[in-house]
């Protein structure tokens, strides 16, 4: 995108709709725990806003970085996605391995993309 791609709005539909089972189950979480609506929209509000400011100051910064170092920043992301999805959606693995959970998954798909990249 830095580049002046474009996203279709199909790929933004897919993450929308992945996000709204994420969202309701918090939700549902905090009413649980007693939070009002307002504060619940509050909340999410205030993420929203929060992430479309981020999203904005990279693409402001990053549009003058080199393909090196967005490559980089990219990859550490991808790696803090898989450890965070490792440890919310695998619980059993996160009962056995506890926080080594998540470090253990992205060096396993560490693994396959160097092996994929090899062959």
């Amino acid at each position: 995108m830095i580049d002046g791609g474009v996203v279709s709005w199909v790929t933004v539909a897919a993450v929308f709709l992945s996000n709204v089972p994420e969202g309701l189950s918090s939700a549902a979480g905090m009413k649980k725990a007693g939070r009002s609506t307002a504060y619940i929209f509050g909340v999410w509000g205030g993420i929203a806003i929060i992430s479309g400011i981020a999203a904005l100051l990279g693409y402001a910064l990053f549009s003058h970085f080199s393909q090196e170092i967005i490559a980089a920043t990219t990859a550490v992301a991808a790696g803090a996605i898989l450890a965070m999805i490792t440890d919310t959606m695998i619980p059993e693995a996160f009962e056995q391995a506890h926080d080594f959970a998540g470090l253990i998954v992205v060096l396993g798909f560490l693994t396959a993309f160097v092996l994929s990249k090899l062959g």
